[in-house]
């Protein structure tokens, strides 16, 4: 499995490899018009940034801390634990 580091450094075909084989698709969200998806690959996430209008990646952010979770946070409901 390929680090962090090692991901932010790598070419972006490289990048989009990672991404298509090594991750899970956790959830999307909408960024002035483009689509953020979210991924993890076990260590940390990556966020794939998507224009629907020109249908092309714009750009590839990888983290592992949570604040970088915090703009997904809205999107997550616990409506369905009956908490």
């Amino acid at each position: 499995m390929i680090t962090l580091q090692d991901f932010r450094t790598a070419p972006f075909e490289k990048k989009c490899d990672v991404v298509m084989a090594d991750t899970n698709f956790i959830v999307a969200r909408k960024f002035g018009d483009a689509k953020v998806y979210l991924y993890h690959t076990g260590e940390f996430y990556i966020e794939v940034y998507y224009s629907p209008k020109y249908k092309k990646v714009l750009m590839i952010n990888a983290f592992d801390d949570t604040k970088g979770l915090e703009p997904y946070a809205e999107a997550v409901s616990l409506a369905e634990l009956g908490l």
